[in-house]
Parts: structure tokens; sequence; C-alpha cells
């Protein structure tokens, strides 16, 4: 009987990237959308959205939409038991993810819900 690893290959080479793994670990500590994650990562928007694209497609991510924002959170929440242990393997502690607040520049409607206009 031959065991496949290809699926894990695939999961573990989709998080490798740095910035992935930075990603899911501010969506495993709460739903996001890319302004969150701008404002707590300080990556440009399409260069989260490339990632977050990676990320859905291989069905680590769902998301909902609320008017022109999407929220993004772990559709495999084990998902951060696997980066706990990871961490805990390579001797590397991770670091405690907080909510964004509203003096980080986030413009999103969960942060600055003044800045909503309705038409």
């Amino acid at each position: 009987m031959k065991i496949t690893l290809s699926p894990i290959s695939e999961l573990l080479t989709t998080i490798s990237a740095p910035a992935r793994l930075e990603i899911l670990l501010v969506i495993g500590a709460g739903e996001a959308c890319v302004c969150h994650l701008e404002a707590r990562l300080g990556y440009r928007q399409a260069y989260i959205s490339q990632h977050l694209m990676a990320l859905r497609q291989a069905g680590l991510l769902d998301s909902r939409r609320d008017g022109k924002y999407i929220f993004y959170n772990l559709a495999r929440p084990e998902l951060m038991d696997l980066l706990k242990q990871a961490a805990q393997i390579a001797g590397v502690s991770l670091p405690v993810i907080e909510a964004i607040s509203p003096e980080a520049q986030c413009i999103c409607p969960n942060c600055t819900p003044e800045l909503i206009i309705i038409k």
C-alpha cells in the first residue's frame, strides 16, 4: 500500500512563505480584511491580495463580503495548532497578535465606522 504524501507537501509549500505565515497568524487571531492586514503587517494591498488568493485556492481561508470589504477567516482553525507546533519545533515563539486599533490607520468599517458614508 503506497501512502500519498503530496497533500502534506502542498500544504507546507503553500504556507511556507513568511508573509503567508504572518497573514495566517493575523487571521488566526480574528477575522480580518485586507486593510486590517495592511495596517498590521505593513505590506501593500496587492502583495497581500496575491498571498490571500493562494491561501484561498489551497482551501485554507474562507471569506465573506460586507459592502465593498471582504473579510477573511481560517477555513481550518486547526492550522493554528500546526503553526504553534512548527514554531515549537523550530525553537521560536510566535508573536502575540492583538486586534487592530483605529490608530493603526485602518479604514475598514470595523475599525472606523464613522468613516462610512451613507448615500
